[in-house]
């Protein structure tokens, strides 16, 4: 017999609101997208929406700090100075501000304002570079026809060729059996497919005239002294290095409209309105961008124009694991006037540019000083031949065509590199072990010394011998910088900080963690410390799951880490060594975390910055106890003591988020990686260059079509209204129907703007100004509770019917101040009507520090179920809003849901949660861990204390992490198990970036 089957629908059902592009084939499809991607948001919960049964205050003696008062002051330490100074006040106080500054207000309100410079301002002008009127109008682009899609015949072709080659990255002879199925099911029709076969298709992709920077190849080959007889075999080795014209590239990210209102076109200063306070967040907010304003300034020739940095980052990478044998070394590019959520989001403002040299030789002669110098100062003369195109407009301006449609005169600057610690030594020309930043001896790295500058180096270079500057400077004498070939390019003051390698892969991972295995062996003996440490990791695997975490089962015993193994074990490993170390370790632990975590802010203000510095020597103060018990012998290492620099890159950069390796390295997958595995791997990098060439190709293509407005909604919904006027203009009465006419499926109006219930002004998929918003998932449960007795005995609360009266008095009469418990029942609403019973709910909240959209908007769900994952029972905890007055943990109460609902009463529609409530176990956090302590809160009658809430009033989810001590946990606790097992529990402010803002 057979099977029903659906036909192809071609309803289209249009988003409706302003600037989104989304159809669905449902009105329930297009509804539940509404909700969840345009949410109405109200006005902030009132407190009263909390019904407690009991409340269980306890309030111990407020816990006194380490420090005395005024050691958050800023350390000046040596390290930190700019080139050649060793004056604390040059190195952290204002920089003087010209007097014909003028300071303007930003963003919404006045909360903010910014001076911008005043020279290199930024001034439209016409092709020529003559300066516009102020106020004038952008120069309009040559005009295309609307229809042009060129080398594609239609939109059909151009979305399929994106869809084939970019997103479903599917292999030729793939291509070739769909096309073929395709070309049967259209026969009848007497029509083709898009595409004869896979080559028609790339042949198409290659005609695509924007985003075209060919590749380029240059041979290398050494040139130094040979020796007459026995010529070594890597001397006559020629190597090739690719590259693409980064000046060109440049060129196209300037003009790209997708990034016209995500670029800052002038160096800035921003201040918080009270107390003037300055904040740092992108590249163009740092004293570097400006210091270097004002020195292009200096020529009149430039006054006007623009400053764009060129940001570059290299990182060798390996495609197979298995055989080890194929390592690639990338070069990428941005610039610095793109802001940092958008060089995080991956949305092509980081372009790889070339694939440079690895030249390799036997072991015999791998250690051979004349190999190893050629290898070196082979990466800085190809890199300085990649950028030599540049090199003319780092001092005469040039016209370039902005993406919000101006001309701008441009003047470029090689700006900050984005490397890890091997990448920096071989940048520094330095010797390994040595800081690349400052003149610290590697045998005291955090003793205090001057930076390192080029003037210095090159005076040292021009006196001092090459041992001397090997063993006392840490100079290696015969090899030159490439930035040496280009105007303002010092490669000391250009390292930036790198949040992946120095601090969680490095300090955190390669140092601290290992310490602590050291410790315990050195301290209890082998057994003991490797029964220890087996009881750390069953206590790793028995923390309970939470959005964003990532669990280890077995531990953190496994072979192969990544950078995001690094930051999840972060999240979770202090209370799981708290009781089997001495309180020093806790305390340096929590001190290097709330430092990674401060620096890792999206935004930055001076008080941030005496926190960070604050952290940073308490983490100084408590390492010492690994010193003193022999674990170490010595703090001088180098990506530890790059922390001592992170003060001053942040003053000189901006947020160091936005020039993290992670960045490179994510970078990697889709321009390395992808493309290596869609090889034959048969000389697999010429492959490799035209799949991304292909790749930039279409990514152009698409901003092109769609700044043209030929991308409006869907390819399908396209076609029909296409259709839909046809067939109106050769009818000549449309209001009649033709009986004879074809059917054209029903293309609802796309042109409808849905205002929602904001009746000032539209809603967009842009940013959002709520800092939080919770709604029930969309289907209830229908085989849970469907009464408030069925629910009551569902939970084993007896209670609940008492509990939502209360409730029901509190919504009824919200002004009504008293406890709940202090309300007569008798005065308490009945409800006897039908309830939904929801899993989960979602929380949308303003997170721009953590991985969030372009907006700074992230989600989550929130977990209230008996089953999970067909495994066990799963029930969150969350962050309850009880005083609207009061910032952080103290107008905060945390809960675990047991159970989401919905009831309607008198037509009021109310979503609420059965919680079990927590009590604080003092008014602050502990002073070892830094973590909020909460016990879980029981009634007169020893029944933990429940109540229900409104679901406006959650803020978010919370991560509980209980307090192990100093036993050793079962090995029968597994992580549902966790709030069930334990009496006490840390509030884990280490969740994640947002957490630690609201818990802190």
């Amino acid at each position: 017999m057979p099977i029903a089957r659906n036909d192809h629908s071609s309803l289209q059902f249009p988003c409706g609101y302003l600037r989104c592009a989304r159809h669905f084939k449902s009105q329930g499809g297009r509804k539940k997208h509404w909700n969840t991607s345009h949410p109405i948001f109200g006005p902030a919960p009132a407190t009263t929406g909390v019904s407690h049964t009991a409340t269980v205050e306890e309030q111990p003696e407020v816990l006194d700090g380490y420090f005395p008062a005024g050691h958050d002051d800023i350390s000046a330490g040596g390290d930190n100075f700019p080139a050649g100074t060793s004056d604390p006040s040059q190195a952290l106080n204002e920089p003087d501000i010209p007097d014909d500054l003028n300071a303007e207000f930003f963003g919404l309100g006045d909360r903010l304002y910014r001076n911008y410079h005043p020279k290199l301002n930024a001034r439209p002008c016409n092709v020529t570079g003559q300066f516009l009127p102020d106020g004038a109008p952008p120069t309009p682009p040559p005009i295309k026809s609307p229809d042009d899609w060129a080398p594609y015949r239609n939109r059909v072709e151009f979305e399929t060729a994106e869809f084939l080659y970019t997103r479903n990255q599917m292999s030729a002879g793939d291509i070739n059996v769909l096309l073929d199925l395709w070309a049967a099911t259209l026969l009848k029709y007497n029509d083709k497919p898009p595409f004869a076969d896979h080559r028609d298709l790339y042949k198409t992709i290659d005609a695509t005239p924007v985003g075209d920077v060919k590749w380029q190849s240059l041979k290398v080959q050494y040139t130094g002294e040979r020796p007459e007889t026995n010529v070594l075999p890597w001397m006559d080795q020629a190597h090739d290095v690719w590259y693409r014209d980064p000046h060109e590239v440049i060129r196209n990210m300037l003009g790209n409209p997708d990034y016209a209102t995500e670029m800052d076109y002038r160096p800035y200063r921003e201040y918080l309105t009270d107390g003037d306070e300055r904040q740092w967040q992108d590249l163009m907010s740092g004293d570097w961008a400006w210091n270097q304003a004002e020195t292009i300034s200096e020529d009149p020739d430039t006054l006007g124009s623009t400053f764009v940095p060129v940001i570059l980052g290299s990182d060798k990478t390996t495609v197979s694991v298995a055989t080890g044998a194929n390592d690639y070394y990338p070069l990428y590019v941005s610039i610095g006037n793109v802001r940092n959520n958008v060089r995080r989001a991956h949305r092509d403002a980081v372009a790889i540019i070339g694939f440079l040299a690895m030249p390799k030789t036997t072991e015999e002669h791998a250690k051979d000083p004349k190999f190893r110098k050629f290898r070196r100062q082979l990466f800085h003369s190809s890199v300085a031949k990649i950028l030599e195109n540049l090199r003319p407009g780092m001092t005469t301006p040039e016209v370039v065509r902005f993406g919000d449609g101006h001309y701008r005169r441009v003047i470029y600057g090689l700006g900050p590199y984005i490397a890890d610690y091997e990448e920096q030594v071989l940048l520094a020309c330095i010797v390994r072990n040595w800081c690349p930043r400052c003149m610290s001896h590697p045998d005291s790295l955090d003793t205090k010394s001057l930076c390192r500058r080029r003037d210095h180096t090159e005076a040292l270079v021009e006196e001092a011998t090459y041992g001397a500057l090997w063993m006392e400077y840490g100079i290696v004498g015969d090899l030159v910088p490439f930035t040496n070939d280009f105007p303002r390019g010092d490669i000391h003051e250009l390292i930036a900080p790198d949040i992946l390698h120095q601090l969680i892969k490095g300090t955190f991972k390669d140092h601290l963690v290992k310490w602590v295995g050291q410790y315990l062996q050195h301290v209890h003996g082998t057994k003991e410390a490797e029964r220890i440490q087996a009881d750390i990791d069953r206590r790793i695997a028995a923390v309970a799951s939470f959005a964003g975490l990532r669990r280890f089962p077995e531990g953190r015993g496994f072979k192969q880490w990544t950078g995001n193994d690094s930051k999840a074990l972060m999240k979770v490993y202090l209370p799981a060594i708290e009781g089997h170390v001495p309180t020093d370790v806790v305390r340096a632990f929590r001190a290097f975390l709330e430092f990674c975590y401060l620096v890792r802010r999206n935004i930055i203000t001076e008080s941030t910055l005496g926190q960070i510095q604050e952290a940073l020597d308490r983490f100084h103060h408590y390492r010492e106890i690994f010193e003193s018990t022999g674990v170490v012998l010595t703090f001088s290492l180098p990506r530890q003591h790059s922390c001592s620099h992170y003060v001053l890159l942040i003053r000189l950069f901006g947020a160091p988020n936005g020039l993290c390796s992670s960045i490179t390295e994510t970078k990697h997958i889709k321009a390395v990686k992808e493309p290596w595995r869609r090889s034959s791997r048969y000389k697999a990098l010429g492959q490799m260059l035209v799949t991304n060439q292909r790749l930039e190709k279409l990514t152009a293509a698409r901003i092109d079509f769609k700044t043209r407005g030929m991308l409006n909604g869907t390819c399908l919904s396209a076609t029909l209204k296409a259709l839909k006027r046809l067939r109106l203009d050769k009818t000549p009465d449309a209001s009649q129907p033709n009986e004879n006419s074809a059917t054209v499926p029903i293309l609802f109006n796309a042109d409808v703007t849905i205002q929602g219930d904001n009746e000032e002004g539209e809603i967009d998929n842009g940013p959002t100004l709520v800092q939080a918003h919770v709604q029930l998932a969309k289907t209830p449960q229908r085989k849970r509770a469907r009464t408030i007795p069925e629910l009551s005995t569902e939970l084993s609360i007896p209670n609940l019917y008492n509990v939502l009266r209360r409730f029901l008095f509190e919504q009824v009469h919200p002004d009504d101040q008293r406890p709940p418990s202090e309300i007569p029942l008798s005065r308490c609403p009945r409800f006897e009507g039908k309830i939904q019973v929801f899993n989960s709910a979602s929380s949308t909240f303003y997170a721009p520090s953590d991985c969030s959209g372009i907006g700074g908007m992230r989600r989550e769900h929130i977990r209230a179920c008996p089953i999970w994952r067909n495994e066990a029972p799963r029930y969150d905890c969350v962050f309850v809003n009880t005083d609207a007055s009061v910032e952080g943990m103290g107008g905060m109460d945390i809960a675990r849901i047991m159970c989401f609902f919905s009831f309607t009463f008198n037509a009021v529609s109310h979503p609420c949660a059965v919680v079990r409530w927590f009590d604080k176990a003092s008014d602050g956090p502990d002073q070892d861990t830094g973590m909020w302590i909460v016990t879980p809160s029981f009634d007169t009658d020893h029944s933990f204390s429940v109540g229900i809430i409104h679901i406006d009033s959650i803020y978010r989810a919370a991560h509980l992490i209980p307090i192990y001590g100093a036993q050793i946990i079962s090995r029968d606790i597994k992580h549902h198990d966790s709030y069930d097992a334990f009496r006490a529990f840390y509030l884990n402010k280490f969740a994640d970036h947002h957490a630690f803002e609201i818990a802190s």
